[in-house]
């Protein structure tokens, strides 16, 4: 008997040929590569588990929304500036003491109220001066025709001269001149003291007042109005969009009237309505935009002078377009796509065009049909293929415990 070592283990032959050991050993050692090669596979199944990775055959839970087609409006948006449909400074066509103010700050006032009175004892004074003198040279023009048909008449008797009936001629003349010019000083004395009363010239809303009681006050005196008055009832708003957009504004006012929305910080659920009024007549070179203005009635004082708001001008309506929630849309190195889920809730990666979008919604051109749903919100776990679980839009409350 020879007693070898193969691979490190002690075997013992005889003359007698029996199966040979080397192949004993090998196929001992496939068994434990494949035991070794098995518990690495389920420790590594395990560690998937434990690591909680998604395996191809478990669902993603998502959002759907649904393709949906409707008339959608062309919109144009922009920021744009109230402005008062009228402004007028109130100034004091005569020199005086402001005796009176006749309306509180900030208050309405209706055009041809009163609303100061300079005193006008002094216009009262120049008045009756003025008809006292037209009064005086009434009757001294009365008293010189009476002597120019007198004179006549002695003329033609031989009883003057002809250069004294020419004399008493001329003074009737002359003082015929001087009533018009008498009432002239009346007519202008009137005006004199009509201005003294200072009335509203539109209605509107006054601001601060600028001239207090007591101060004298000039006559146009372009650096001190005594208030200034806004129209604010209908007002303006003013925005510009770029002179590439100037095309289609008059392609459709020329088949009506477009109308425009503001909106305000803070009432967004207020959107005052108006009609699309002005579009400048020059591009603004520095900008390369048009100015516009909409009028608004205003009847609820919901815009102000100076204010900032947003402005929608709406050009026409799209009657049946395909509209998606936006926040469906993806962009790839192809560009933009969705995720549309098929029938049996597995998900297809669909390139789409995108004609243009409005607030929350996207309007599609190309691409997806009407009735298709597509993801909204899980789009980060999803491959083309994948299973997908639709999550309920509203879920139910959780129940209070007892």
């Amino acid at each position: 008997m020879l007693s070898r070592y193969f691979d490190g283990v002690l075997v013992s032959s005889s003359s007698h040929r029996t199966s040979p050991p080397r192949f004993s050993l090998r196929l001992a050692k496939v068994g434990i590569l494949m035991v070794l090669l098995s518990g690495m596979a389920a420790l590594s199944a395990c560690s998937d588990k434990a690591s909680g990775k998604a395996t191809l055959t478990s669902a993603v839970p998502v959002s759907v929304g649904e393709v949906v087609q409707k008339a959608v409006p062309l919109q144009l948006r922009a920021i744009g500036n109230v402005q008062a449909y009228s402004t007028v400074s109130i100034k004091s066509q005569v020199e005086g003491t402001l005796a009176r103010v006749l309306f509180k700050e900030g208050h309405d006032v209706k055009k041809g109220d009163l609303i100061f009175l300079i005193d006008p004892r002094s216009f009262e004074a120049a008045l009756r001066q003025a008809e006292a003198n037209l009064a005086r040279d009434t009757a001294q023009a009365a008293n010189a025709r009476i002597d120019e048909r007198r004179f006549a008449d002695l003329y033609k008797e031989g009883g003057v001269s002809q250069q004294q009936y020419d004399q008493a001629r001329t003074n009737a003349t002359a003082l015929e001149a001087t009533l018009q010019w008498d009432r002239s000083a009346v007519e202008n004395a009137k005006l004199q003291l009509g201005y003294a009363s200072i009335r509203s010239p539109i209605n509107g809303r006054t601001g601060n007042l600028l001239v207090h009681e007591g101060n004298l006050v000039k006559a146009n005196d372009a650096d001190h109005p005594l208030v200034v008055i806004n129209q604010v009832r209908p007002v303006y708003v003013s925005f510009s969009v770029p002179e590439q957009e100037l095309p289609e504004i008059r392609r459709y006012m020329a088949s009506g009237s477009l109308k425009v929305e503001a909106i305000s910080l803070g009432r967004e659920g207020h959107q005052p309505q108006g009609d699309l009024t002005f579009v400048d007549n020059v591009v603004d070179r520095t900008t390369g935009t048009v100015e516009l203005k909409a009028t608004f009635a205003n009847a609820d004082n919901a815009l102000w002078p100076g204010q900032f708001v947003n402005v929608v001008l709406t050009l026409t309506t799209e009657p049946n377009a395909l509209v998606v929630p936006s926040q469906a849309i993806q962009t790839g190195q192809q560009g933009p796509y969705v995720f549309v889920v098929k029938p049996d809730l597995t998900v297809e990666s669909r390139p789409i065009v995108v004609h243009r979008t409005i607030e929350r919604e996207t309007v599609i051109e190309k691409g997806l049909a009407s009735g298709e749903r597509v993801v909204t919100d899980g789009q980060v776990r999803l491959v083309p293929g994948a299973k997908v679980e639709i999550k309920p839009l509203n879920p139910a409350p959780t129940p209070n415990a007892g």
